[in-house]
Order: structure tokens, then C-alpha cells, then sequence
């Protein structure tokens, strides 16, 4: 059972009672393999608690994929959320500090001083709205427009006992996320309904473009991801792609880092509804909730998020025209009254 995987000690009864669970909350500690396992259980209902005082500080959530936009930064306005109600990703970063990296000089003389803000290692993301117990720590509420970017570190505090264990993010061109940080909760299996995992045929489709007119974000950021899988399974070797969408997200990026002379190797689309074509390279689906990547018979497959393939793989972007200018013989006008 899954609320076998946490070290727990014994909390109150009316939050046991509530949640409808063995009344147990961690203790605070590093964490262990055991606590780690909750990050892999496929499945799993869970809650996150203040690992200093034991509150609940979340609703009941269940693990998905960690969206490839999850660190992106897109125009101007305010964005959606980044996550979906009652689900909950793991960020396992690089684990850099906030630090200053080692400042270069310039030809002018002029040193230049950035910034590493990774964060911390495996920090849980969830929807603002899937937040209990917290409250606004005033120091920490910097932005640089119309919300919060979480600049200053952790700005959301445990009600009852006031520890730092969350920054909310929710500027302009920021997707609205709140990230607890990984030493500061702790996740407690609780019972529930879980989502079921949608077939492949189900999951949706997202459009290249925007209700704008504009590239989509999250397909900027979904062939980014991809194109780095292609780039490294390719070998350095040129790689054709199809005509169409594959081409039009693709193909620049092959041209700009890939040798030129005449393609090695090759990219097909493969997955769910697709003839099975044998190929070298294979773009295949990513299912958001599981990570699952497309089995196929190729050499190498590049994953790429299930939403995008789908569009890509059978929506036709070319638009139509009239096919004669004038009215045809058969026509009627029905005039209303």
C-alpha cells in the first residue's frame, strides 16, 4: 500500500477524521528512499503536510508528467495554470543553489554579475487553487508587474505554525504555479479516488497556433524538448522529416545545427492510429499523466507531449478557399423574413 512508503508519526484526530486516513503525519528530515517512493508510485493519492508542524497545506493530489513549459517564460500577459486541479509534479532541477555565477569581463571593461536561480532539488509543483493553511509572508511578495515571480524565495508560510514552505508564482508571463518546497512538506498517502489514465485515443489535441494568431507556447516549448532528443539521437548526422507540421517545427533547427549534405538518417511520425513504419528515427507520443513514451520498432524514438503529436500527426493547418466565385446553378437563396 502506498501509506507504507512514509516514516509517519501520529497527528490530530479531526484532520485524520477530515481526510479520511490513518492519523499519521512525517517527521521532519531529510528525505529518505522511503519518502522518495511516493515521487515514483504510479497511482498514489496523497496530501503534502508542514513538516515542521504537521498541517495539511494541500488538498488531496495525484503525481503527472512535468509539463515541458513548466519553466517557461511566454509575452507579456497573465497565463493559465500550469497544472490541472488535484494533480501534482515533481521539478527534479539540477540542485544548483541561488548563487552568483563568476562575473565576466567585457570588452569594454564593464563585469557583468548573473544569477543561477535553478532552485532546489525536486520541488513539487500543484494548482494555487489545490492550497490550504498558508499564508502571505509580506517581505517576500516581490514582482516586477501584475502578481508574484517568486523572486525573493518561498513567500507562502505554514497558518499555524509560520515556516516558510511554498512560493507562488503567478506574474505576467509566468504560468501559475505554487512550488512547496521539497524540504519543508512532506507527502501522506491518503484514500480516494484517482483519476483514471486516459487510452491514448482519448488525450487531447492542442493547435500549433493560438486563438491570437500566434505560435503556440506550448508547442514552442514541446518541440524545444523534442528537438534536443532529435539533435542528440541523430549523431551529429543530417536528418529528413516529412512534409507539412513535422517540417515546419523541425526542420530550421536541423538546418541551423546539423551538417548540411544529404540526410543520413530519417524521421517519421509513429504512434496510436499510425501505420507501424519502420524507421531509423520515430516521433512518438509522451503521455501526460504516466511519462509513458510509444513503443515502436524504431532505432531511436524522440517522445514529444502527447497534445502537440496528436496535432501534428492528424490535423491538415492548410486553410480553405472558395472553389468558385459566383453561386453554382443548383444553389438557392433562401431570403428570411
Amino acid at each position: 500500500m502506498c501509506r507504507d512508503l512514509f516514516p509517519l508519526v501520529r497527528m490530530d484526530r479531526h484532520t485524520a477524521t477530515h481526510f479520511g486516513m490513518v492519523g499519521v503525519f512525517p517527521q521532519r528530515r531529510p528525505l529518505c528512499e522511503h519518502d522518495r517512493a511516493v515521487f515514483d508510485e504510479g497511482g498514489c493519492l496523497v496530501v503534502f503536510a508542514c513538516a515542521g508542524c504537521g498541517a495539511v497545506i494541500t488538498a488531496r493530489v495525484a503525481r503527472v508528467v512535468l509539463p515541458d513549459h513548466s519553466g517557461q517564460k511566454y509575452g507579456h500577459g497573465l497565463l493559465s495554470g500550469l497544472l490541472e486541479p488535484g494533480t501534482y509534479v515533481v521539478d527534479q532541477g539540477d540542485g544548483r543553489p541561488w548563487k552568483p555565477l563568476e562575473p565576466k569581463p567585457e570588452e569594454d571593461g564593464v563585469r557583468l554579475l548573473t544569477y543561477c536561480i535553478s532552485g532546489p532539488l525536486n520541488r513539487i509543483g500543484i494548482a494555487p487553487g489545490d492550497v490550504r493553511g498558508t499564508v502571505f509572508i509580506p517581505e517576500r511578495l516581490g514582482g516586477r508587474c501584475c502578481g508574484l515571480d517568486g523572486q525573493y524565495g518561498p513567500n507562502l508560510a505554514c497558518a499555524r505554525c509560520g515556516c516558510p514552505v511554498a512560493t507562488r508564482v503567478d506574474d505576467c508571463g509566468f504560468w501559475q504555479v505554487v512550488w512547496l518546497e521539497p524540504e519543508a512538506v512532506r507527502p501522506v498517502a491518503v484514500d480516494g479516488h484517482v483519476q483514471r489514465v486516459v487510452d491514448w485515443a482519448e488525450l487531447p489535441s492542442t493547435p500549433s497556433v493560438d486563438p491570437c494568431g500566434f505560435w503556440s507556447p506550448l508547442w514552442e516549448a514541446a518541440v524545444a524538448v523534442a528537438s534536443a532528443h532529435l539533435l542528440a539521437v541523430s549523431g551529429g548526422k543530417r536528418v529528413s522529416v516529412p512534409e507539412g507540421s513535422v517540417a515546419e517545427a523541425f526542420r530550421r533547427a536541423i538546418d541551423s545545427l546539423l551538417r548540411p549534405g544529404p540526410p543520413e538518417r530519417h524521421l517519421v511520425l509513429a504512434g496510436p492510429g499510425l501505420s507501424a513504419e519502420i524507421a531509423d528515427i520515430a516521433l512518438v507520443p509522451r503521455h501526460p499523466q504516466t511519462g509513458e513514451v510509444w513503443s515502436c520498432d524504431a532505432e531511436a524514438v524522440v517522445p514529444l507531449a502527447s497534445d502537440v503529436w496528436k496535432y501534428m500527426a492528424f490535423n491538415d493547418d492548410r486553410r480553405l478557399v472558395p472553389a468558385a466565385s459566383e453561386w453554382l446553378p443548383s444553389a438557392r437563396v433562401i431570403v428570411l423574413p
